[in-house]
């Protein structure tokens, strides 16, 4: 556990390298003489860590002839566009192919600049090669499992790779995949932007609830979280049945409730959201694996091979034509559930030059707080009618998407008052402790 959790077996690394290459390629031309006359570099380098100091910074300051200083910054690794190709991608071929369709800024003619034009794409791909094989773990009960790639959801499209998706159907009968951060954006992401280019849909959707999530969503101090109460939780459910909402009546597909119960939950708060979800008549399951392992999650298990017997008619969230606004305001009126969408006079300028440049048919890729249906994290129980506010939007023709950045999101994060590092210790014997 601690080998993938602290270096994802060297994947992350060769990412950062990948990326981090282009940088030095970038800013050599540019010093060897600027052949490609490149005027705006767009291209940041990345670090896997949260670290915002290095949101924005100054480089090319040691006063070298043709070194010219510039503003530039770092996006965490897991927010790059190397990450999200490396988890689109269906082969080594594809790999090379979008990495050289990468725009790293624009010449004096205004013209877009290729990391191709650089001829950057194979030394990239070779430092990918290997990391580009799935990684076949296990789970403590030595049940194997594919951990492949992991672009944030909240900023990235949240989902493991293509290639190990495809593995995983075609080594088992089932095969299950996890998007991350809720439904509103790994949900939406798996199924705009990654099912496209598997091409496969879901025969089923486990929604996983935990009681401690919906009483935070119904304003439940985090601090007092672990105690019962009936009433945060009876305020929270309606973030829940929103998603669900989503999953069946926007998508169209089979939905199962997984709850997934810990110690602190009271059995007072568990058969209140059971029979809350009941009354809708909402398929659900109570999920033990966290204290019982496999053993806790049978009835899950039997209950998603019923739910895959069963049709449904998958819908994507907006047709792959629509304008990039339409898409924008599809998928925050959809899913979100906002009034509208407000833009920057600087995004809706660049959404009018990248239609104007043949990318309008791109799928989008919005990056909002994961905290909340609305681009505030604050504003958890969406009581009251909000629009969503779009403040830049990124070309990744790299990865075959366009990231919308709404509200106060960051491509880099920061640590927290108390990082997880203060815990996290190596004992006498070897052994790493407080990852957990």
């Amino acid at each position: 556990m601690d080998e993938i959790n602290l270096h994802f077996t060297g994947d992350i690394h060769a990412i950062t390298s990948a990326n981090n290459l282009l940088s030095a390629i970038i800013d050599n031309h540019i010093f060897q003489g600027n052949e490609l006359e490149i005027d705006k570099v767009i291209w940041k380098r990345c670090v896997d860590l949260n670290d915002r100091a290095l949101r924005k910074v100054k480089i090319c300051l040691s006063g070298e002839k043709n070194a010219v200083p510039r503003e530039d910054g770092f996006d965490i690794t897991v927010a790059s566009e190397i990450m999200a190709i490396f988890c689109l991608a269906e082969d080594l071929d594809d790999l090379k192919r979008r990495i050289g369709n990468i725009v790293i800024g624009y010449n004096k003619k205004g013209e877009e600049v290729r990391a191709k034009d650089l001829k950057a794409e194979g030394a990239m791909t070779v430092l990918l090669k290997d990391a580009f094989k799935p990684n076949l773990v296990q789970t403590l009960e030595n049940t194997p499992a594919i951990i492949h790639g992991g672009p944030f959801a909240n900023i990235a499209h949240g989902c493991n790779s293509v290639i190990a998706t495809k593995m995983g159907m075609k080594l088992a009968d089932y095969c299950i995949t996890e998007a991350g951060f809720g439904a509103d954006l790994g949900a939406e992401k798996f199924l705009d932007i990654k099912c496209r280019n598997l091409p496969k849909t879901p025969d089923a959707v486990v929604c996983v609830a935990t009681v401690k999530a919906l009483k935070y969503h119904g304003g439940m101090a985090i601090e007092n979280i672990k105690e019962e109460s009936i009433e945060y939780l009876a305020k929270g459910i309606h973030n829940l049945l929103k998603h669900i909402d989503n999953l069946k009546n926007v998508f169209g597909l089979n939905v199962i409730v997984g709850i997934n119960k810990y110690v602190t939950d009271t059995d007072k708060e568990i058969d209140y959201l059971k029979t809350q979800l009941e009354e809708k008549g909402v398929n659900i399951s109570l999920v033990e694996a966290w204290e019982k392992g496999g053993k806790g999650a049978t009835d899950l298990a039997e209950k998603i091979v019923e739910l895959c017997e069963k049709p449904s008619k998958f819908t994507y969230c907006y047709d792959i034509k629509d304008g990039i606004k339409e898409k924008i305001e599809k998928i925050s009126t959809k899913i979100y559930g906002a009034e509208g969408v407000e833009y920057t006079e600087e995004a809706s300028e660049i959404i009018d030059k990248l239609e104007k440049n043949g990318y309008g048919n791109m799928p989008v890729c919005i990056a909002k707080t994961q905290y909340s249906l609305s681009d505030d994290a604050k504003n958890l129980l969406c009581d009251n009618p909000f629009k969503i506010h779009v403040k830049n939007v990124i070309l990744k023709s790299g990865a075959g998407f366009i990231v919308i950045l709404t509200g106060n999101i960051f491509t880099m994060p920061g640590l927290p008052k108390v990082p997880a590092s203060e815990k996290i210790d190596i004992d006498e014997n070897g052994e790493i402790v407080g990852i957990f």
